[in-house]
C-alpha cells in the first residue's frame, strides 16, 4: 500500500520558520518526482513546490518562490519543505504528493500527481 505520511506542521508567527517532511512508503521513492501543494480555507488546492527525482531542478510557485525550499532524502524515502519568513497568506492545509509515472518529468499540475498524504496544518498567527 502507498502511503505518503506528512508531519510537521503547526502555528507559527509571523515572520517564522517551519520544516515540513513527508515520508513514503509502498513505492521506491527515487523513482518518482515529488511536489508539495497547499489548500487555504475556501480555495482550491495550489501549487507550492517540486523536485526532481535527484534532486537536479526544483520549481516554486509564485508566491512562495525565495522563502520556501523543496528538497528530497532519497534514502530516507523522506521528502521536506523548509518555510521560511511565513506570512499569514502562508495559512493552508499542506499536502505532500507523488507524480503519477516513475521516471515522469516535475509539474505544477494537481492531475499529474496520483498519490497524496493526508495533509498537515500550517497556521501564521
Amino acid at each position: 500500500q502507498v502511503q505518503l505520511v506528512e508531519s510537521g506542521g503547526g502555528l507559527v508567527q509571523a515572520g517564522g520558520s517551519l520544516r515540513l517532511s513527508c515520508v513514503a512508503s509502498g513505492l521506491t521513492f527515487s523513482d518518482y518526482p515529488m511536489a508539495w501543494f497547499r489548500q487555504a480555507p475556501g480555495k482550491e488546492r495550489e501549487f507550492a513546490a517540486t523536485i526532481t527525482r535527484t534532486s537536479s531542478y526544483t520549481d516554486y510557485g509564485d508566491s512562495v518562490k525565495g522563502r520556501f525550499a523543496i528538497s528530497r532524502v532519497n534514502y530516507k524515502n523522506t521528502l521536506y519543505l523548509q518555510m521560511n519568513d511565513l506570512k499569514p497568506e502562508d495559512t493552508a492545509v499542506y499536502y505532500c504528493a507523488a507524480h503519477s509515472r516513475r521516471h515522469g518529468l516535475t509539474s505544477r499540475r494537481l492531475g499529474d500527481y496520483a498519490t497524496w498524504g493526508q495533509g498537515t496544518q500550517v497556521t501564521d498567527q
